[in-house]
């Protein structure tokens, strides 16, 4: 689905320094504080919802193709202004999302968490 003339992008590097490239051809490098583009995120976050609500469960997993496509351009926004704050911070996201699922891992260890949608403080304790 990717335009003709648009390069491949293949990696999150990649991705990180198209957006970059993006914003500074616009001089949009005051608007893309920190604050701003969580701001932003949190909207695109809002309408990537949008194509779900009212939806059964059932039928969130079969969209027609419109749905597919509404919410395949919201995750995109998502991603786009996730990396372009991660880039102002300096953050790397697949560092930061391995971090993040080893902390995960102690939190919700599959004897305790397999088949159950408990909060981790919810998990049964050890004695």
């Amino acid at each position: 689905m990717r335009p003709m003339n648009s390069p491949r992008i293949d990696s999150l590097d990649t991705l990180r320094a198209r957006i970059r490239a993006f914003a500074e051809a616009r001089a949009w490098e005051r608007y893309h504080t920190p604050k701003n583009l969580v701001m932003a995120l949190t909207v695109e976050v809002a309408e990537l919802q949008e194509p779900f609500q009212w939806l059964t469960p059932e039928q969130s997993q079969a969209l027609d193709p419109a749905q597919r496509e509404a919410v395949r351009q919201e995750i995109a926004d998502v991603l786009i202004y996730l990396t372009r704050l991660a880039d102002l911070l300096d953050i790397d996201l697949l560092d930061a999302a391995a971090h993040k699922l080893d902390i995960n891992a102690r939190k919700y260890p599959v004897e305790k968490a397999r088949g159950n949608a408990l909060k981790y403080s919810d998990l049964p304790q050890d004695d």
